[in-house]
């Protein structure tokens, strides 16, 4: 059987290894995704969270959301996580301002996401060692913009240091931090959407996002980017998805 490996770097190593002359370019909003490949992802949730991700980074909408603000252009960056230590940078820090941007990006997330064949070792879900990766990738954004964490995961943290320190680091750096929850939940979780609102979210205009059914992660992720590049988080509630914030 296939086996991947995140490997274990350093998170001052992560920075430089990620550099490129995107960090140095503004934006209007600088995204890292952050993306859940714990032991729990199987090759069916690793597949929705790849073409989703790369899916939606694509739409028209998103470009289109993006041609409308006052730069014109995103920054992007996407990692992969399990427990601490273990991260994969499969798209560093890359500008998207038009569709052809937004093409290059989603067809390496497509080729080099993922793809849910297991660890070599233990792979828990450390939450907070992602936020800490995400934390670490825009601290290292030199470009002016507003700079968000992008989490994706199917369950709560359950390997490294409590989620509350790091999210709390994050918000005090001025950062926000916005989640998607994948479904359906997994190892018997129970309303993680609500986890995600108490223990995750943070920042200016936080949300967690839960699609209703498989199928629509896709679109609940696309409404959520496009939300995030236009800085506007009254998103219209649907049957396909649900929104909640850290007031509610």
């Amino acid at each position: 059987m296939a086996v991947e490996i995140l490997a274990r770097v350093p998170m001052i190593l992560l920075a430089l290894a990620t550099q490129s002359p995107a960090q140095a370019a503004d934006a209007d909003v600088a995204i890292v995704f952050a993306v859940d490949a714990s032991a729990s992802i199987d090759r069916a949730t690793a597949e929705l969270q790849r073409e989703g991700h790369a899916a939606a980074i694509c739409s028209p909408d998103v470009v289109a959301a993006i041609s409308r603000n006052r730069v014109g252009c995103i920054a992007v960056t996407y990692v992969e996580w399990a427990s601490p230590g273990q991260m994969r940078s499969v798209v560093p820090w890359s500008r998207i301002c038009r569709m052809a941007d937004a093409v290059a990006v989603a067809s390496v997330i497509s080729e080099q996401g993922h793809r849910g064949y297991g660890c070599h070792t233990y792979c828990g879900t450390s939450i907070s060692y992602a936020i800490d990766v995400g934390r670490g990738l825009l601290d290292g954004y030199e470009g002016m913009a507003s700079k968000i964490i992008d989490i994706s995961a199917n369950g709560s943290n359950n390997d490294g240091p409590p989620v509350q320190s790091s999210r709390q680091r994050a918000i005090a750096s001025g950062y926000t931090i916005n989640a998607i929850v994948l479904p359906p939940l997994s190892r018997g979780e129970t309303n993680l959407s609500r986890y995600f609102r108490e223990h995750v979210i943070g920042g200016t205009g936080s949300f967690v996002i839960e699609p209703t059914r498989r199928e629509d992660y896709a679109i609940a992720l696309r409404r959520k980017l496009v939300a995030e590049i236009s800085q506007s988080y009254s998103l219209r509630r649907d049957a396909s998805f649900t929104t909640v914030s850290p007031d509610r």
